[in-house]
């Protein structure tokens, strides 16, 4: 008669086999963790950034943040937020702008398996689209930041309009899909700027708790993070900070791991 199999080995698999199976699924995560440490090691972070856990099988839902309401909104308009629901201990970057397009901060990305998600203004990113063109196949979304970044309470509905749709229709082109969500320059909008984005196919307007620079943090509330936070920084290299986008984006994800949090695809909770 054949041996009984082992207490939680497969059906029909034989218990040396099953520990052969459990010792390689072993090898193989040992593997890959030496090679998350190497990679970091290899872009100048003394540990490897934490991996964020599977994301929720269905969408949380994000209510607009207290106090960030529109005075002339309604309530069937896209949410305006700063931090998603969730008790996991993950962030998200989000990088805006587009006028810094350095190579090196794509392989870093790539290298050390870290989602982020842009956000793009035409009059910045239109002497390169290629660039980011990169930055897509390397698995980050290209959302809506404006055409020209300009204060856009203070335009009419039809600049409003020119403004947000426009660059809808624009990243449609470049990149083959119309964004959902819409970052509004400066963080500054209105009833109208909620109505024109919601009417052009936006879903949500995800703000941010933190912005990032390569010498410090600036918070919105706590002076740390919180689960479900969205982080700000922005496409800018040396001329403008000081520091290359590698060197600022490096900093920010040592802040993070140090505090415990991992990395997570804003597009997966939104």
């Amino acid at each position: 008669m054949p041996a009984k199999p082992a207490a939680g080995a497969p059906h029909g698999q034989r218990p040396a086999d099953a520990a052969g199976a459990l010792s390689s699924y072993a090898e193989r995560v040992k593997g890959t963790a030496a090679a998350r440490l190497a990679a970091a090691k290899a872009w100048g972070l003394p540990e490897a950034p934490l991996i964020a856990p599977p994301p929720p099988a269905v969408k949380p839902v994000i209510p607009t943040r207290a106090g960030f309401e529109a005075q002339d909104g309604d309530k069937d308009l896209p949410p305006v937020f700063t931090r998603v629901p969730t008790k996991d201990k993950i962030v998200f970057i989000t990088i805006d702008d587009g006028s810094e397009k350095e190579p090196q901060f794509i392989k870093m990305m790539s290298d050390l398996h870290v989602p982020y998600s842009a956000f793009l203004s035409d009059y910045l990113i239109s002497d390169d689209y290629g660039y980011f063109t990169k930055v897509q196949a390397s698995g980050a979304t290209l959302n809506n930041h404006t055409l020209t970044h300009p204060y856009l309470p203070g335009r009419t509905y039809a600049q409003q309009k020119h403004e947000i749709c426009g660059q809808q229709d624009k990243l449609e082109k470049e990149y083959g899909k119309r964004p959902t969500l819409f970052r509004p320059p400066y963080g500054n909008y209105n009833g109208d700027t909620l109505r024109i984005a919601k009417s052009c196919g936006i879903k949500a307007f995800p703000l941010w708790e933190s912005e990032a620079f390569p010498t410090h943090m600036d918070w919105r509330d706590e002076a740390h993070f919180e689960p479900g936070d969205i982080i700000l920084t922005h496409f800018q290299g040396r001329s403008e900070w000081g520091a290359t986008m590698v060197e600022n984006v490096r900093n920010l994800l040592k802040r993070i791991t140090d505090q415990g949090y991992a990395v997570a695809r804003l597009e997966d909770y939104v």
